[in-house]
């Protein structure tokens, strides 16, 4: 099943959510029979939401361009390979028609930290086939890549029991 038309989404903000809505996104868009492809940047490891992904087999690609097992690596310099290497498979995906939905989780927050060549990320935005939706989740999202986008959420910060010292707990927020 292919889109006549496809639009960009940006998830940005500091408040939760953010992969979690590209990743109900991406279980409605492969109920419909669309294919996705979920790429996750700065994150490496087994999380709740990529197994539960992985249920939905082969209408839902899954692959991981970070070092670190959340958002912070140990090597930032090997995390920004990481996420230019995935940037150019993502490029790829998106080019060569295998998917209907691309989501490239927490990319702007590689942008932000400029993981990427300056420019590639908009870059990416401008040149998508138009039939295909684009999701970018993460904090930082730059102006440009807002202003290029044809739908901006912003997740607020207004309470979380993080701040009183609860820890992330599997399935709820990993």
């Amino acid at each position: 099943m292919i889109m006549d038309h496809g639009y960009v989404h940006v998830y940005t903000g500091d408040g939760k959510g953010k992969t979690t809505a590209a990743v109900g996104l991406s279980v409605r868009a492969a109920g419909a029979g669309l294919r996705v492809f979920f790429g996750q940047f700065m994150k490496n490891g087994d999380t709740g939401e990529l197994e539960a992904l992985h249920l939905l087999g082969d209408r839902i690609t899954v692959e991981q361009f970070g070092t670190g097992s959340e958002l912070s690596a140990i090597d930032p310099a090997a995390d920004a390979r990481a996420a230019r290497a995935g940037l150019d498979r993502a490029r790829a995906v998106l080019f060569d028609g295998r998917c209907d939905v691309m989501v490239l989780d927490e990319a702007n927050v590689a942008d932000s930290l400029d993981y990427f060549e300056p420019g590639a990320l908009l870059e990416l935005v401008r040149e998508r086939p138009e039939n295909v939706e684009l999701v970018l989740t993460g904090r930082g999202a730059g102006e440009e890549v807002l202003a290029a986008a044809d739908l901006v959420t912003e997740m607020r910060a207004v309470k979380h029991y993080f701040n009183d010292g609860v820890v992330a707990r599997r399935g709820i927020e990993f």
